[in-house]
């Protein structure tokens, strides 16, 4: 099977990784790619947001199975054009994909199938959303409607930053992302991601994780795109699953298809967690970066049967085999992450890293220059290793981060620390 992977980050290089593992991978081809996956498959410089020129690609390199990773592709309609042109695609329509790139419409969907969620209001005018905030009090979320990097959520503890968010989202430090707001209650408990794989009927539960948003150990200071992750995550036990499915999954959808929009590919589904009760947090159309790393290092090569099969239409008869196992990945980010920060800075010991089915150090924004591995993005590194227990798998991960040399990057060093004391 010939495969084509749209990416170059992190998720994608684990995405990479998971497929080489099963041999029914003739060949991979991965666009854009970075410097970690060009050791392993071959990249391509594709304009992954342009649908035709995809198709054409893929067309032309004989693909069987095209897996989108991010988001924006996904928002673009690339999946769209592909099914057009009679490729088997990972990844949501467009018109699905709404799920993750307006938080409104989510809202609406929660709404129409009374899925349990925070309270919320949707404001497209700066004056409103600011008189919502003083009526109801702080602590409050501000989110940015649109697709923001994983960054376009403020967790307000004050009014005034409250206010403060508002002005940033309406004066364009999102960009098109803020011109509309969602407002929503803060809510309280423990947070998990729920990855669940869907081909418009079928609903297959996909694994569990916990990632870590906010810069800071102890889970402080601005959010980003996540610092790190771990899998399974101890609070999702069956009766959570069970709850999270037949109260929120299964019943949006249901009404996506109600609106003939089904859903095909991986939901992402971000939980709050109180005495066993999840309401929902977000959607995402696409794997959680770095949650995806941590599932992929779990899975290894059956990951590339399930995906196929869930691009194909073919859950009904799909399984998920788990070992009694445990991944954990940390994050190593650029000086500076999530703010302003350098790249092209030089990383070194990479070459001597192990790299087995317990150990993987998964590229997410690094580049080749003059013969060295460069920065080349805030979050840079992915250390990912499994164990049979959590603490093993944490040891593993952090002696792996220990071995990279890089001055001008910085890990936090309390990953997992709520599972594991």
């Amino acid at each position: 099977m010939n495969i084509l992977i749209l990416g170059g980050g992190g998720r994608e290089h684990s995405l990479a990784w998971a497929a080489l593992q099963n041999p029914k991978c003739d060949k991979l081809i991965v666009a854009p790619g970075n410097a970690g996956i060009a050791l392993i498959a071959e990249c391509a410089d594709l304009n992954i947001l342009d649908g035709g020129a995809v198709a054409e690609f893929a067309g032309e390199n004989a693909i069987d199975l095209v897996i989108i990773g991010p988001e924006a592709p996904l928002a673009a309609g690339v999946a769209d054009v592909l099914r057009g042109a009679g490729f088997p695609v990972f990844g949501p329509s467009a018109a699905a994909a709404r799920l993750e790139a307006s938080k409104a419409f989510t809202k609406e969907i929660c709404d129409a199938v009374d899925a349990p969620t925070a309270r919320y209001g949707h404001f497209t005018d700066a004056e409103a959303a600011k008189a919502h905030v003083r009526d109801q009090g702080a602590p409050i979320v501000v989110k940015a409607d649109g697709l923001a990097a994983g960054k376009g959520v403020i967790l307000a503890r004050t009014e005034d930053e409250a206010l403060e968010a508002i002005d940033d989202m309406f004066g364009g430090s999102f960009g098109a992302a803020g011109a509309e707001v969602v407002i929503e209650e803060m809510m309280t408990g423990e947070e998990a991601s729920f990855f669940v794989l869907v081909d418009g009927e079928t609903c297959l539960p996909f694994g569990t994780a916990q990632d870590h948003k906010r810069v800071g150990e102890g889970d402080t200071g601005p959010n980003t795109g996540g610092m790190g992750a771990y899998s399974p995550a101890p609070i999702m036990d069956d009766a959570v699953t069970r709850r999270a499915l037949d109260e929120i999954v299964r019943p949006t959808m249901a009404e996506m298809v109600r609106r003939g929009t089904p859903y095909s590919g991986v939901l992402y589904v971000g939980l709050m967690i109180e005495e066993g009760a999840p309401r929902l947090v977000e959607y995402n159309a696409r794997f959680g970066d770095p949650e995806c790393q941590v599932l992929m290092m779990r899975l290894g090569g059956q990951a590339l049967d399930l995906i196929h099969a869930c691009a194909e239409g073919r859950l009904a008869e799909a399984q998920v085999t788990w070992a009694d196992d445990h991944a954990m990945t940390v994050v190593m980010a650029a000086a500076g992450y999530p703010g302003a920060y350098d790249t092209g800075t030089t990383i070194g010991g990479l070459e001597s890293l192990p790299e087995d089915s317990f150990h993987q150090m998964f590229h997410a924004g690094t580049a080749r220059q003059e013969g060295r591995i460069v920065s080349a993005g805030g979050r840079v590194l992915n250390a990912t290793a499994r164990g049979a227990t959590l603490a093993e798998a944490r040891d593993r991960a952090y002696a792996l981060a220990e071995r990279v040399d890089w001055p001008d990057g910085f890990y936090r060093r309390d990953i997992g620390w709520r599972a594991l004391g």
